[in-house]
C-alpha cells in the first residue's frame, strides 16, 4: 500500500542575519518555540552596520540561520528578535515555502 499524500507541506522559511554574538541567543529563542532544526552559516557582507568580512572568528562577524517553522511560530520570533533590534546588527525576513521535512 503507498502513502498517495503529496510529500510536502506548507511552512514558513525564516532567514536571520545577526552578529555572530547573538547566535547562542537566537538558538535558546528557536529552541523555546520547539523549532525541531536549523542551519547555520558563517557570513559577510556590508549594510547599515558596516562591512562584516568574517575574516576573523568571533570579530566583526555575522551568521545566517535558517529555519523552519509555521506561520504562528515565525509572528512569535519575530517578535522576540525586536528586542535586540537596535543593539547588534540584525535583519530577518521570510517566505512561505512548501517544504519536504
Amino acid at each position: 500500500m503507498t502513502d498517495l499524500t503529496f510529500p510536502v507541506q506548507p511552512a514558513v522559511l525564516i532567514t536571520i542575519i545577526g552578529e555572530t554574538v547573538l547566535k547562542e541567543r537566537i538558538i535558546k529563542l528557536l529552541k523555546s518555540h520547539n523549532v525541531s532544526g536549523y542551519t547555520i552559516s558563517q557570513v559577510q557582507g556590508e549594510g547599515g552596520h558596516g562591512r562584516r568580512l568574517a575574516d576573523m572568528a568571533g570579530y566583526n562577524t555575522n551568521i545566517e540561520i535558517k529555519t523552519l517553522v509555521s506561520l504562528e511560530v515565525s509572528d512569535a520570533i519575530f517578535w522576540a528578535l525586536k528586542d535586540e533590534q537596535g543593539k547588534h546588527a540584525l535583519i530577518a525576513f521570510r517566505h512561505n515555502v512548501e517544504a519536504f521535512y
